[in-house]
Protein backbone atom coordinates (compact mmCIF):
# COMPACT_ATOMS: atom_id res chain seq x y z
CA UNK A 1 0.00 0.00 0.00
CA UNK A 2 2.72 2.27 0.98
CA UNK A 3 4.30 1.47 -2.07
CA UNK A 4 1.45 2.29 -4.31
CA UNK A 5 1.09 5.60 -2.54
CA UNK A 6 4.24 6.47 -3.10
CA UNK A 7 3.82 5.43 -7.05
CA UNK A 8 0.80 7.70 -7.44
CA UNK A 9 2.46 10.57 -5.35
CA UNK A 10 5.55 10.70 -8.19
CA UNK A 11 2.78 10.14 -10.89
CA UNK A 12 1.13 13.19 -9.58
CA UNK A 13 4.48 15.33 -9.13
CA UNK A 14 5.38 14.51 -12.93
CA UNK A 15 2.06 16.29 -14.11
CA UNK A 16 2.37 18.87 -12.09
CA UNK A 17 5.59 19.77 -13.58
CA UNK A 18 4.09 19.11 -17.25
CA UNK A 19 1.68 21.47 -16.40
CA UNK A 20 3.93 24.00 -15.10
CA UNK A 21 6.19 23.75 -17.80
CA UNK A 22 3.35 23.98 -20.48
CA UNK A 23 2.29 27.07 -18.40
CA UNK A 24 5.40 28.31 -18.49
CA UNK A 25 5.40 28.10 -22.39
CA UNK A 26 2.06 29.50 -22.69
CA UNK A 27 2.80 32.64 -20.84
CA UNK A 28 6.04 33.29 -22.50
CA UNK A 29 4.42 32.39 -26.21
CA UNK A 30 1.54 35.13 -24.65
CA UNK A 31 4.24 37.65 -23.81
CA UNK A 32 6.33 37.39 -26.92
CA UNK A 33 2.98 38.01 -29.19
CA UNK A 34 2.21 40.74 -27.26
CA UNK A 35 5.72 42.37 -27.75
CA UNK A 36 5.44 41.50 -30.92
CA UNK A 37 2.20 42.85 -31.54
CA UNK A 38 3.41 46.41 -29.65
CA UNK A 39 6.27 46.65 -32.17
CA UNK A 40 4.38 46.14 -35.05
CA UNK A 41 1.95 48.68 -33.81
CA UNK A 42 4.65 51.24 -33.13
CA UNK A 43 6.25 50.63 -36.14
CA UNK A 44 3.00 51.06 -37.79
CA UNK A 45 1.88 54.41 -35.99
CA UNK A 46 5.47 56.08 -36.10
CA UNK A 47 5.28 55.93 -39.99
CA UNK A 48 1.73 57.06 -40.24
CA UNK A 49 2.83 59.94 -38.03
CA UNK A 50 5.88 60.37 -39.78
CA UNK A 51 4.16 60.51 -42.93
CA UNK A 52 1.06 63.09 -41.12
CA UNK A 53 4.15 65.76 -40.23
CA UNK A 54 6.10 65.19 -43.46
CA UNK A 55 2.55 66.10 -45.28
CA UNK A 56 2.15 68.77 -42.73
CA UNK A 57 5.73 70.47 -43.04
CA UNK A 58 4.98 70.66 -46.99
CA UNK A 59 1.62 72.34 -46.39
CA UNK A 60 3.24 74.87 -43.94
CA UNK A 61 6.12 75.75 -46.44
CA UNK A 62 3.75 76.87 -49.18
CA UNK A 63 1.68 78.60 -46.11
CA UNK A 64 -1.37 76.17 -46.05
CA UNK A 65 -1.68 76.60 -42.61
CA UNK A 66 -5.21 74.99 -42.69
CA UNK A 67 -4.32 72.00 -44.80
CA UNK A 68 -0.73 71.65 -42.11
CA UNK A 69 -3.61 71.66 -39.18
CA UNK A 70 -5.70 69.06 -40.83
CA UNK A 71 -3.24 66.77 -41.50
CA UNK A 72 -1.94 66.41 -37.90
CA UNK A 73 -5.09 66.43 -36.63
CA UNK A 74 -5.95 63.28 -38.23
CA UNK A 75 -3.07 61.57 -36.34
CA UNK A 76 -3.54 63.13 -33.29
CA UNK A 77 -3.71 61.76 -29.59
CA UNK A 78 -3.64 63.64 -26.24
CA UNK A 79 -1.11 62.14 -24.84
CA UNK A 80 1.03 62.69 -27.46
CA UNK A 81 3.44 65.39 -27.02
CA UNK A 82 4.28 65.67 -30.49
CA UNK A 83 1.10 66.04 -31.94
CA UNK A 84 0.49 68.69 -29.69
CA UNK A 85 3.58 70.73 -29.80
CA UNK A 86 3.00 70.32 -33.91
CA UNK A 87 -0.30 71.86 -33.54
CA UNK A 88 0.17 74.34 -31.03
CA UNK A 89 2.75 75.94 -33.60
CA UNK A 90 0.74 75.35 -36.78
CA UNK A 91 -2.24 76.99 -35.36
CA UNK A 92 -0.06 79.80 -34.29
CA UNK A 93 0.73 80.56 -37.77
CA UNK A 94 -3.01 79.84 -38.69
CA UNK A 95 -3.93 82.71 -36.02
CA UNK A 96 -5.84 80.35 -34.15
CA UNK A 97 -4.33 81.45 -31.10
CA UNK A 98 -6.62 80.63 -28.44
CA UNK A 99 -6.47 77.04 -29.92
CA UNK A 100 -2.57 77.19 -29.84
CA UNK A 101 -2.00 77.92 -26.24
CA UNK A 102 -4.45 75.44 -25.19
CA UNK A 103 -2.23 72.72 -27.17
CA UNK A 104 0.68 73.89 -25.86
CA UNK A 105 -0.41 74.05 -22.22
CA UNK A 106 -0.93 70.38 -23.41
CA UNK A 107 2.24 69.56 -24.54
CA UNK A 108 4.17 71.40 -21.31
CA UNK A 109 2.07 69.14 -18.85
CA UNK A 110 2.82 66.07 -20.87
CA UNK A 111 6.46 67.46 -20.73
CA UNK A 112 6.80 69.84 -17.49
CA UNK A 113 10.78 70.68 -17.88
CA UNK A 114 10.26 71.23 -21.52
CA UNK A 115 11.82 74.33 -22.16
CA UNK A 116 10.60 74.32 -26.30
CA UNK A 117 7.18 73.88 -25.30
CA UNK A 118 7.04 76.95 -22.87
CA UNK A 119 8.86 79.19 -25.24
CA UNK A 120 6.59 78.56 -27.96
CA UNK A 121 3.86 79.33 -25.65
CA UNK A 122 4.72 82.71 -25.10
CA UNK A 123 3.67 83.57 -29.01
CA UNK A 124 0.53 83.01 -28.63
CA UNK A 125 0.19 84.19 -25.25
CA UNK A 126 2.00 87.63 -26.35
CA UNK A 127 -0.98 87.50 -29.42
CA UNK A 128 -3.61 87.53 -27.26
CA UNK A 129 -1.53 90.26 -24.84
CA UNK A 130 -1.14 87.42 -21.81
CA UNK A 131 2.04 88.79 -20.49
CA UNK A 132 1.36 87.47 -16.90
CA UNK A 133 0.75 84.20 -18.46
CA UNK A 134 4.03 84.22 -20.44
CA UNK A 135 6.22 85.66 -17.39
CA UNK A 136 4.69 82.75 -15.42
CA UNK A 137 6.24 80.29 -17.91
CA UNK A 138 9.36 81.98 -18.16
CA UNK A 139 10.35 82.48 -14.99
CA UNK A 140 9.63 77.94 -14.83
CA UNK A 141 12.17 77.79 -17.59
CA UNK A 142 14.97 80.30 -15.44
CA UNK A 143 14.04 77.75 -12.45
CA UNK A 144 15.06 74.81 -15.04
CA UNK A 145 17.89 76.44 -17.18
CA UNK A 146 18.73 79.88 -14.91
CA UNK A 147 20.79 81.27 -17.66
CA UNK A 148 19.05 81.20 -20.60
CA UNK A 149 19.83 83.43 -22.86
CA UNK A 150 16.80 84.01 -24.91
CA UNK A 151 14.34 84.42 -21.74
CA UNK A 152 16.61 86.54 -19.85
CA UNK A 153 16.54 89.19 -22.26
CA UNK A 154 12.82 88.54 -22.86
CA UNK A 155 12.24 89.04 -19.27
CA UNK A 156 14.29 92.31 -19.18
CA UNK A 157 12.58 93.67 -22.40
CA UNK A 158 9.15 92.61 -20.22
CA UNK A 159 10.56 94.86 -17.78
CA UNK A 160 11.41 97.61 -19.24
CA UNK A 161 8.25 97.79 -21.34
CA UNK A 162 6.27 97.89 -17.71
CA UNK A 163 8.68 100.84 -16.74
CA UNK A 164 11.00 98.32 -14.21
CA UNK A 165 14.13 99.14 -14.94
CA UNK A 166 15.83 97.77 -11.95
CA UNK A 167 14.39 94.77 -12.33
CA UNK A 168 14.59 94.94 -16.36
CA UNK A 169 19.14 95.60 -15.49
CA UNK A 170 18.99 92.44 -13.66
CA UNK A 171 17.77 90.02 -16.26
CA UNK A 172 19.78 91.73 -18.62
CA UNK A 173 23.31 91.44 -16.77
CA UNK A 174 23.29 87.88 -16.95
CA UNK A 175 23.14 87.89 -21.04
CA UNK A 176 25.26 90.91 -21.45
CA UNK A 177 27.94 88.74 -19.17
CA UNK A 178 27.55 85.65 -21.63
CA UNK A 179 27.07 87.89 -25.18
CA UNK A 180 29.34 90.77 -24.35
CA UNK A 181 29.13 92.42 -27.76
CA UNK A 182 25.58 91.22 -28.66
CA UNK A 183 23.77 94.58 -30.17
CA UNK A 184 20.33 93.73 -29.25
CA UNK A 185 21.25 93.61 -25.43
CA UNK A 186 24.03 96.48 -25.19
CA UNK A 187 20.97 98.54 -26.93
CA UNK A 188 18.53 97.27 -24.25
CA UNK A 189 20.47 97.50 -21.45
CA UNK A 190 22.55 100.97 -22.74
CA UNK A 191 18.80 102.30 -22.51
CA UNK A 192 18.14 101.28 -19.05
CA UNK A 193 21.20 102.14 -18.25
CA UNK A 194 20.09 105.79 -19.06
CA UNK A 195 16.29 105.14 -17.31
CA UNK A 196 17.51 104.31 -14.50
CA UNK A 197 19.67 107.53 -14.11
CA UNK A 198 23.69 105.38 -14.25
CA UNK A 199 24.51 108.04 -17.34
CA UNK A 200 28.12 107.20 -17.33
CA UNK A 201 27.45 103.27 -17.63
CA UNK A 202 24.76 104.21 -20.65
CA UNK A 203 27.42 106.56 -22.23
CA UNK A 204 30.15 103.53 -22.30
CA UNK A 205 27.50 101.12 -23.22
CA UNK A 206 26.04 103.51 -26.07
CA UNK A 207 29.31 103.79 -27.67
CA UNK A 208 30.10 100.13 -27.76
CA UNK A 209 26.68 99.68 -29.33
CA UNK A 210 28.42 102.04 -32.31
CA UNK A 211 30.85 99.96 -32.17
CA UNK A 212 29.03 96.85 -33.27
CA UNK A 213 26.28 98.89 -35.56
CA UNK A 214 28.34 102.46 -36.41
CA UNK A 215 25.40 105.16 -36.80
CA UNK A 216 23.37 103.23 -35.13
CA UNK A 217 20.28 105.75 -35.02
CA UNK A 218 19.31 104.36 -31.30
CA UNK A 219 22.78 104.90 -29.47
CA UNK A 220 23.33 108.21 -31.58
CA UNK A 221 20.07 109.58 -29.85
CA UNK A 222 20.56 107.69 -26.58
CA UNK A 223 24.81 109.97 -26.55
CA UNK A 224 22.95 112.80 -27.94
CA UNK A 225 20.44 113.18 -24.23
CA UNK A 226 23.50 112.55 -22.12
CA UNK A 227 25.81 115.88 -23.75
Amino acid sequence: MEILNKMQNAECKMQNAKYFVASRYRIVAVSLLFFASLSVFSQTNYATLQEAFAKSQEYEGRGNFADAISTVKKVYAEDSYETNLRLGWLTYLGGLFTESTAYYQKAIKLKPYSIEAKLGFANPASALGNWDQIVAQYNEILVIDPQNTTVNYRMGSIYYGRKDFARAEKYLEKVINLYPFDYDTMILYAWTYYKLGKLREAQVMFNKVLLNKPKDTSALEGLSLIK
